[in-house]
């Protein structure tokens, strides 16, 4: 059985943050701001996850209200999304991603991104798929105001 999910998240680009995106910090002038590390790629790579396992989103489950989730890893969320999928006999069959920021230039950072996204899913690193692509100039992140995430993700259920 297969079941698929879609998210997608945004941040606002501030300074005074770190730039943390698929688990990778990228040196870059400007942060994206949040109550946890504000992985955009990450967080929404959990809610396809969550989508495609009918468990709502990422703020049901580590809301901003929530004081242990703040400045948190969120690559540890993501684990904990993983033992959710485990414990509905689910796993990650593929996940495509997409990130879109104007700047910085994120290609020299995508294959870390890939590893780091493969051991926090459980998965071989050829089962995920990670795009950058920039919006030419036009909207917020065009602007340099934000990035946003798309991700797509099927899992396949395992026999336990």
């Amino acid at each position: 059985m297969f079941r698929i999910g879609f998210g997608y998240d945004a941040h606002r680009l501030v300074k005074g943050r770190a730039l943390v995106i698929g688990g990778v910090q990228i040196p870059y002038e400007l942060g994206l701001e949040g109550h946890s590390d504000a992985d955009v790629l990450i967080h929404s790579l959990m809610d396809a996850i969550l989508g495609a396992l009918g468990k709502g989103d990422i703020g049901m489950h580590f809301p901003d209200t929530d004081p242990a989730y703040k400045g948190i890893d969120s690559t540890l969320l993501l684990k904990r999304v993983m033992e959710m999928a485990d414990r509905e006999g689910y796993a990650i069959n593929n996940a495509d991603n997409t990130i879109v920021a104007q700047r910085p230039k994120l290609s020299p950072y995508m294959q870390d991104m890939k590893n780091r996204l493969s051991r926090a899913l459980g998965v071989p690193a050829d089962r995920i798929n990670i795009k950058a692509t920039t919006t030419e100039g036009m909207g917020f992140c065009g602007r340099d105001e934000g990035i946003a995430a798309y991700s797509v993700v099927s899992l396949a259920s395992i026999h336990k």
